[in-house]
């Protein structure tokens, strides 16, 4: 299973700041910053022209309002408020570079503003100019601390350009102190998870992101958030499912697509994975090529060539982890070494510890494998490989009780596995619990692949004419 570093709130904050509707000015506090003797028709007729503009951006007439706002800024050139909103308007249809113009004639006509200072240095942030937006958020912050948008599109830029861990759990306390008090909006939970998912606490994150969901169930930036921590995991099917809502509700982005190819990569499905990783050509091209290198060589067979690769770069984590793969079944020894380098190289890459527990078991070192996984179940509760390897590893060293409690969970979450029900129902045999034995058996054949299946059907048919006799003979616990 392939996975990358968790993407930030991903270039997604933009809109936290720059809903097209949640600046709208109450104009009743709007007081132009000129003389009263200067206060004349024009000002007025300024106003009263916003307030128009105003009442039709609001119905979504977008390029309506910016015509009136425009119109009310010739009549009254130092309007603040009016650049601002038509700074808003004209992002909302895409028009970045005159959106970036109003936004900072708004700062020029009134500094200590933050909706602009925090439009502006969303704007920046999400054309790359990081050193712009962290003047103009940091500006915004030090005049509200408590700014939703300023404080949410600061986490992003932290995430961004990878800031210390001291400074990313400094600004998440902010944030959480914020989300204890007050009434926070979708966004400013999903920047609170975005920040616990970077500092390692994902089940926080998933709890902020269940708070960000409840308030807004197709804010897509939370959606993201939710697979790139299921992806992390290998909760595949919580990915799928996140992926396909994104999908449904629109529209087709290019973060979508890396996701679902993710996702395809998840499942193995490699082929689908590749097409939806060369069809990205915008501004994710490169994380895509970045993916797609990494696809190749984790689903590379060529040891020797693999081996080759890592001698120049000794520390790749996905080089390391398909050796690990490759070596687990001829040679479990050399697996594990692998699988340790791996986890030293990425150390918050759980699917590294997951293969190094899957060779633990390969080699036969149970103990240390039920271990292992009992420490990953912690982190990731529902990560199913692990769960189906710490079962193996109990069964193989005939903890039936605990073992049947992880077959249990496998056939809650994957009814079709025929496997999970073949030992499940071993284990209730082996604890003289014939009769839910008999149950697992039973469903077991009745999904079971004679092509795939045929030993463990032969056995099974064999046990049941005996479990039966005992069942009538009232034998096994009740």
């Amino acid at each position: 299973m392939l996975t990358s570093s968790s993407r930030s709130i991903g270039s997604t904050i933009l809109t936290i700041g720059l809903a097209v509707f949640a600046g709208l000015i109450l104009f009743a506090n709007f007081c132009p910053p000129i003389a009263a003797q200067e206060v004349d028709d024009p000002v007025q007729d300024a106003v009263a022209i916003f307030n128009q503009a105003q009442e039709i951006h609001e119905k979504g007439d977008i390029a309506g309002a910016i015509a009136l706002y425009k119109k009310a800024l010739k009549v009254f050139p130092d309007f603040p408020e009016a650049e601002y909103q038509c700074g808003s308007a004209l992002l909302s249809l895409g028009q970045k570079a005159d959106a970036e113009r109003a936004f900072r004639r708004a700062v020029e006509l009134r500094p200590d503003w933050t909706l602009p200072l925090t439009s502006l240095g969303s704007l920046l942030l999400s054309e790359g100019d990081l050193t712009g937006a962290e003047k103009f958020l940091s500006k915004a912050i030090e005049i509200d601390d408590q700014s939703f948008p300023a404080l949410a599109a600061m986490a992003e830029l932290k995430l961004r350009t990878k800031a210390p861990a001291l400074v990313l759990n400094e600004l998440l306390t902010k944030i959480t102190t914020l989300t204890g008090k007050a009434k926070p909006t979708a966004s400013l939970w999903t920047a609170r998870a975005a920040l616990e998912n970077a500092l390692g606490r994902q089940q926080n994150a998933k709890s902020s992101l269940t708070n960000a969901l409840a308030l807004d169930p197709r804010n897509r930036f939370a959606l993201s958030e939710l697979t790139e921590i299921a992806l992390a995991e290998g909760d595949t099917v919580k990915a799928s499912e996140t992926v396909s809502v994104l999908e449904r509700i629109g529209p087709d982005t290019d973060e979508t697509r890396l996701l679902r190819a993710r996702v395809h990569a998840a499942y193995g499905r490699n082929d689908e994975a590749l097409k939806l990783i060369d069809a990205i050509k915008g501004p994710l091209a490169d994380e895509a090529a970045a993916f797609r290198k990494r696809l190749v060589a984790a689903t590379s067979d060529n040891a020797a060539e693999l081996e080759k690769q890592l001698a120049d770069n000794p520390a790749n984590g996905t080089i390391l982890g398909r050796l690990c793969s490759l070596y687990r079944i001829d040679a479990p020894a050399k697996a594990i070494e692998y699988c340790r380098r791996a986890s030293e190289a990425e150390p918050n890459n759980i699917n590294h510890a997951i293969g190094f527990g899957a060779a633990l078991v390969q080699a036969k070192m149970f103990d240390q494998a039920v271990g292992l996984f009992r420490k990953l179940l912690t982190i990731a509760p529902d990560n199913s490989t692990a769960h189906a390897n710490l079962a193996t590893a109990l069964f193989q060293l005939k903890r039936y009780a605990e073992a049947k409690q992880e077959y249990e969970w496998l056939t809650a979450k994957q009814p079709d596995l025929p496997a999970a029900f073949f030992f499940l129902a071993i284990c209730h045999d082996q604890l003289a619990e014939y009769l839910d034995a008999m149950a697992n058996y039973q469903q077991f054949l009745r999904i079971a692949d004679p092509a795939k299946n045929q030993l463990e059907i032969e056995k099974v048919e064999l046990r049941i004419p005996i479990l039966q006799r005992q069942i009538k003979e009232k034998k096994g616990k009740k």
